[in-house]
């Protein structure tokens, strides 16, 4: 993942563009949030002064941290090799902290710049940063705790249809208050998919470590695939006293902004590491956490905006997964152009030149679904200036 070193990213134009968001195919409710009726998508859209560009996903709340820290150094590093002036984009951000949107902002303008290197080349992503393959596996994800029992049914008869061979659910209903009906839809879950599919749970950050030894005890740790985010993914403590004393693989990292807390997270006890792509600080701190998945034989999955993660899965092992939130993702692929196709439990990645998913701008347009657009050029962004003052 060292090509892009030497590319030099003379930015002239960026766009964000916020689609309008597209019902979800079930409206959908976890431990801590929702329930979620849509589900939305908003584009940063960087363009170079050869009329190349790069696209992704970005969060469209946060125009202070672009304008103030990483659009002035886009804008005026002219002739500069993104080794040199990425190190400025990344200490940019220091005062905003390297655990929350800002570091999320900085991995999203450090994706759109790999889809434009990789236009730039007339190559896939995923093969301009030495992806051996173009499949990676998927496994499924929904099973929101306001879902009634038939709709669980049909939600896993979509997956099993699609080849998933795990599915993983929420639990934790009303915020953790309820976890005999967790146990009930468990089991029933399990009932339904027999050998099939394996199953996991999310419990979304709610309960303490005496709650989740009892839902284990009623469910047994042998009948889970994993438990994600158990506990408060900030109690490192209970976390790793959590590890001690169960076999059963214990899930986190999606709350994470940075690779710097993986190494942690792994001397903690986590079997199972989830960076996701789309929230976090660069690719190449995603390629970190998937070295440490490698050198410690730790499972590897991610999640997010799932369809665009599955280029940087090409680069990992063939037990590296993509989670797959097919209530909330599944609408917005009206608005995709070109994205990776799924068939017996994988995504295939096509093999269109940048990331492997781009918008349908023409139809987005036409329909009148980008809700709103803010454009920056060049002469109207000053010299970055940090700011140290509150």
């Amino acid at each position: 993942m060292n090509e892009i070193d030497d590319e030099i990213f003379n930015v002239q134009k960026i766009s964000i563009r916020v689609l309008e968001p597209v019902a979800n195919v079930t409206p959908f409710q976890d431990a801590t949030m929702g329930p979620f009726p849509s589900f939305g998508l908003s584009i940063i859209r960087i363009e170079d002064e050869d009329g190349y560009v790069g696209e992704a996903p970005v969060y469209n709340s946060y125009n202070n941290i672009l304008e103030t820290c990483l659009f002035p150094i886009l804008f005026h590093c002219k002739g500069v090799p993104y080794k040199e002036f990425f190190p400025k984009l990344y200490w940019s951000i220091r005062n905003e902290g390297f655990k929350g949107a800002a570091s999320a902002l900085l991995g999203q303008v450090d994706m759109a710049l790999y889809d434009l290197a990789a236009r730039r080349k007339n190559i896939p992503v995923y093969r301009y940063i030495g992806g051996t393959r173009n499949a990676v596996k998927m496994y499924a994800s929904g099973g929101g705790t306001n879902y009634t029992l038939k709709q669980l049914e049909d939600e896993i008869g979509v997956f099993m249809d699609a080849g998933a061979d795990c599915y993983k659910m929420k639990i934790g209903k009303d915020f953790g208050t309820n976890m005999q009906e967790d146990i009930e839809r468990v089991k029933y879950v399990k009932r339904l998919v027999g050998n099939n599919m394996k199953v996991a749970v999310d419990v979304n950050q709610i309960w303490s470590c005496h709650d989740v030894f009892k839902f284990i005890d009623a469910i047994g740790e042998e009948e889970l695939s994993w438990i994600e985010e158990p506990i408060h993914s900030a109690a490192y403590d209970q976390i790793e006293e959590l590890c001690k004393h169960t076999s059963l693989t214990i899930a986190y990292g999606e709350s994470e902004r940075t690779s710097k807390i993986f190494p942690m997270l792994a001397n903690c006890g986590i079997k199972h590491l989830q960076p996701v792509p789309t929230q976090f600080g660069g690719m190449k701190e995603w390629k970190d956490v998937k070295d440490l998945c490698e050198a410690r034989d730790l499972q590897l999955s991610s999640g997010g905006y799932s369809l665009y993660s599955t280029f940087l899965m090409t680069t990992a092992q063939s037990s590296g997964m993509i989670e797959y939130l097919y209530s909330l993702m599944h609408g917005l692929e009206k608005y995709f152009l070109i994205r990776p196709s799924l068939s017996k439990g994988q995504f295939h990645l096509p093999e269109t030149a940048g990331l492997p998913v781009q918008i349908d701008w023409e139809y987005c347009y036409k329909e009148n679904k980008v809700i709103r657009e803010h454009v920056w050029e060049k002469h109207q962004v000053p010299n970055y200036n940090p700011l140290v003052s509150m």
